[in-house]
């Protein structure tokens, strides 16, 4: 009686011990796959829904990858493939989540052939964009380098790129404007900035009445018709 009592005790004993044992390598097994650091979460914010959503997608390869040994260079090259931002931050949220936030570059001109692509601040086309903002027109092959430098010249005058109607650019890299007035600039390939400025100062001026044309091409000369 008291041996059969025993094993009754003993198999009770063992089966709590058992539910006890899958019990902790049940929560074991979670805290497990919680802590495993692998990636199962990315958060894009600063574009537009769609856009947001757009560029999750595109990064859909960096899914599972180990958080720690993830390269900040692997995510950057798939963003720059987009010319709509501006500037970007990646922070990394542990165990599992990767932060994106997007600053937008800024829509500045247009181009006027082909499907009248977008320009950004960032020097960059952007194909496909909507906008209703008035935006100058740029005329002449686009080259993304010199209209950077031609709007930091802009940037340091008294004029800015709401007042331009028409931007041309010139095969010599030399620059025109048109501004909103229908003022015709003519701008010298150096020094941008100095005669925007001397041009700014002249139409300023009241001899300047009934004048729509002021050329500034040739250094210490000033031809205003």
């Amino acid at each position: 009686m008291h041996q059969s009592i025993g094993k009754k005790n003993k198999i009770a004993i063992y089966l709590i011990f058992l539910f006890i044992l899958s019990s902790t390598n049940g929560k074991f097994s979670n805290q497990q796959k919680k802590y495993t650091l692998k990636v199962d979460k990315i958060v894009v914010t600063g574009l537009s829904k769609g856009k947001n959503l757009e560029i999750k997608n595109a990064l859909s390869k960096i899914f599972y990858q180990n958080i720690l040994i993830l390269q900040k260079e692997e995510i950057n090259r798939i963003i720059k493939k987009y010319n709509v931002i501006e500037e970007f931050t990646i922070k990394k949220i542990y165990p599992s989540t990767i932060n994106i936030d997007i600053k937008p570059t800024k829509f500045v001109a247009r181009v006027s052939y082909g499907n009248k692509s977008i320009v950004g601040s960032n020097g960059k086309l952007i194909l496909n964009e909507q906008s209703n903002k008035i935006l100058p027109y740029i005329f002449g092959e686009f080259n993304s380098k010199e209209f950077l430098k031609f709007q930091n010249s802009v940037k340091f005058s008294k004029f800015n790129f709401v007042e331009f109607k028409t931007i041309y650019f010139f095969p010599s890299n030399r620059w025109d404007v048109l501004t909103i007035d229908n003022i015709l600039i003519k701008l010298p390939e150096k020094n941008i900035s100095e005669t925007l400025n001397i041009a700014y100062k002249i139409i300023s001026s009241a001899k300047f009445k009934n004048k729509n044309t002021i050329d500034l091409r040739i250094k210490n000369r000033l031809i205003v018709k």
